[in-house]
């Protein structure tokens, strides 16, 4: 990788893994842009929806016949049959589908990118970027006991209700992936550098990645 030449770290994380603090940290450490944030507020933005709304629709199980239905017959925009300045013009909005989902997020991150180096955190990064030149992609990893112990610390949880936060995100993202990329998250080969936390600091992950692309 050529640090001197615009580059894309894209970090794909397992809830729990410490991934978010390691993008975070990493991107500080190289002086480049972390795109977690502007990345949700961007989608936010375009589709006029929250992010735990985003995240509940990330996470339907796909609906072949509605998405055939809004593939050969779109339904119509509520903006065009309703005053939009009205108060009733959010409840005729059609349903935001996972493909749209998708797409927001795909033109947001190659338009993060196209600004130059970042560190880029979830969303498919590995996928949607692939054809990037100068790029390194990175899968964190930890085990589940570990995953939930560090769930219930930051989000004050008992075992049971970290488990299946855990669980649940866990089935979430890869059925997500899997429906838009074919590949499974948890494939080593969709990576450049696997990285288990287990008897990792997060510092220590920072130092590795480090010296991995230097």
């Amino acid at each position: 990788m050529k640090l001197n030449e615009p580059f894309v770290i894209t970090i794909s994380r397992e809830i729990g893994s410490g991934g978010h603090t390691i993008s975070l940290k990493l991107a500080e450490k190289l002086g480049v842009h972390y795109s977690d944030k502007q990345l949700m507020e961007g989608l936010e933005n375009k589709l006029n929806l929250s992010a735990n709304s985003i995240e509940s629709i990330k996470g339907q199980k796909k609906r072949w016949m509605t998405d055939f239905i809004q593939m050969v017959a779109p339904v119509p925009k509520a903006s065009a049959f309703v005053d939009p300045k009205s108060h009733y013009t959010q409840e005729f909005k059609p349903e935001v589908s996972v493909k749209e989902v998708f797409e927001a997020e795909k033109e947001i991150l190659n338009a993060i990118a196209d600004e130059g180096s970042c560190v880029i955190a979830g969303r498919s990064g590995f996928f949607i970027l692939k054809d990037r030149p100068n790029k390194v992609d990175i899968f964190i990893t930890s085990s589940k006991e570990n995953r939930i112990k560090r769930v219930m610390n930051k989000q004050n949880l008992s075992f049971e209700q970290a488990q299946a936060l855990v669980d649940s995100v866990d089935k979430m993202r890869e059925n997500y992936v899997q429906r838009y990329t074919g590949q499974s998250r948890y494939d080593a080969r969709n990576y450049n550098l696997v990285i288990n936390m287990d008897l990792l600091t997060t510092d220590e992950a920072v130092d590795l990645i480090l010296r991995y692309i230097s």
